[in-house]
């Protein structure tokens, strides 16, 4: 059966170009990053030049990315390091109601260490509101976190406008930019950012890598105790096939990335287009235009949105419904809920997301098979028996 992918927000498949570049490092080059002989000093080369290479993507220094084990971990230190490194000046941390559980998580944790949260509410949009943040800082904030776009609805939030703020204010300001890398040009010097996490396997690299850009002057705790490994502050022998690996795929993704994207919003603007003018009762979630260019979030009304994905699953399209995440969950996308969607709209949102290699064949197939399934679910569904028909 042909399969077509469309959940690229979820991971992306390896890109040769990086396996090619990190094949030898999980043999023949096996060398201890740490070790000063000349099979160590090879490996601490590479990891080196990877290192400037993440750094490269989003114009900062070397010295300043940590490489961790996912986006989810670099959430994590971000928040709880500023958190537990800067409480003598204060407790407060603002961050949103949108966030990815890797923040909000970490934000009810820090609740029930002392700290003070407040979660700043979006418009329909999923937008935040720049005015409204300006008013809940308080003298005791020393953190904001506001994601750079969201994994679900696709929004992109205005960064630079929070960073002068931040700056501004003298508050350190954190952006989860697992989404944005590769997708949207990201300069952490002229966003006046000073904690950003990424994530390889957003952009074609391995799974189970990440980072932190710390600015140089943030305070920040230690992640792992226990070694000299990323200047002190994450110990463990490095994963150096993995960090070959991010390096060549952050060079690649920010590789013609205008380009690309151009060709990238044109088929999703075609894909929403289609959807919203052949298949009744559907809506368009997150910003019409300041959202991520390979990002359609619909919800189709009266039908459930686990049936609609196991039916595409069934005509070899996969597509998601919300965050890899919280796809065992049944309960509905917080995200949604939180842009204004009532529970039974919510449950039945798809979420179909492109790749750099998706293509007009690709769309043209889901466009096919869509409208005849979303159709035959609300056949059965008496929500439409009752109020669609």
């Amino acid at each position: 059966m042909k399969r077509v992918y469309f959940d690229y927000a979820a991971t992306t498949p390896l890109d040769k170009e990086v396996l090619e570049k990190m094949i030898p490092y999980f043999s023949e080059k096996f060398g201890n990053p740490s070790s000063i002989y000349s099979e160590g000093r090879e490996a601490r080369k590479v990891i080196d030049e990877a290192r400037q290479k993440v750094a490269n993507s989003i114009n900062a220094n070397a010295n300043e990315i940590f490489f961790t084990g996912g986006g989810t971990e670099a959430d994590n230190w971000a928040l709880k390091g500023v958190a537990f490194a800067n409480k003598n000046k204060g407790n407060h941390i603002i961050t949103t109601v949108i966030e990815h559980h890797a923040v909000l998580h970490t934000c009810e944790y820090l609740e029930k260490h002392g700290f003070e949260v407040t979660y700043l509410k979006v418009d329909e949009y999923g937008l935040i509101d720049i005015e409204e943040l300006k008013t809940l800082i308080k003298d005791t904030t020393i953190l904001i976190s506001i994601m750079f776009a969201n994994n679900e609805i696709g929004t992109v939030q205005p960064i630079k406008e929070i960073g002068q703020i931040a700056k501004e204010k003298n508050i350190y300001f954190h952006t989860d930019a697992v989404q944005a890398l590769g997708n949207v040009p990201i300069d952490v010097r002229d966003l006046k950012v000073d904690l950003l996490s990424i994530s390889a396997h957003k952009i074609y690299g391995p799974k189970g890598i990440g980072a932190l850009y710390v600015r140089k002057g943030v305070k920040v705790d230690n992640l792992v105790h226990g070694g000299a490994q990323e200047r002190k502050k994450r110990a463990g022998t490095e994963n150096t096939p993995a960090v070959v690996g991010f390096g060549e795929a952050c060079y690649l993704a920010v590789t013609d990335l205008l380009k690309r994207n151009q060709k990238t919003e044109e088929l999703r603007d075609y894909l929403i287009k289609s959807i919203l003018s052949t298949v009744p009762n559907v809506q368009l979630n997150g910003h019409p235009t300041k959202r991520l260019p390979g990002n359609a979030n619909i919800s189709f009304e009266f039908i459930e949105g686990e049936s609609l994905l196991l039916s595409l699953d069934l005509v070899g399209i996969s597509a998601s419904s919300g965050s890899a995440c919280t796809s065992g969950s049944l309960d509905p996308s917080h995200v949604l809920l939180a842009i204004g969607l009532i529970h039974e709209i919510a449950h039945g949102s798809l979420r179909v997301t492109l790749g750099k290699n998706t293509n007009k064949e690709e769309i043209d197939y889901l466009l096919e098979q869509l409208p005849p399934i979303v159709q035959r679910l609300r056949d059965m569904s008496p929500l439409y028996i009752q109020g669609g028909k």
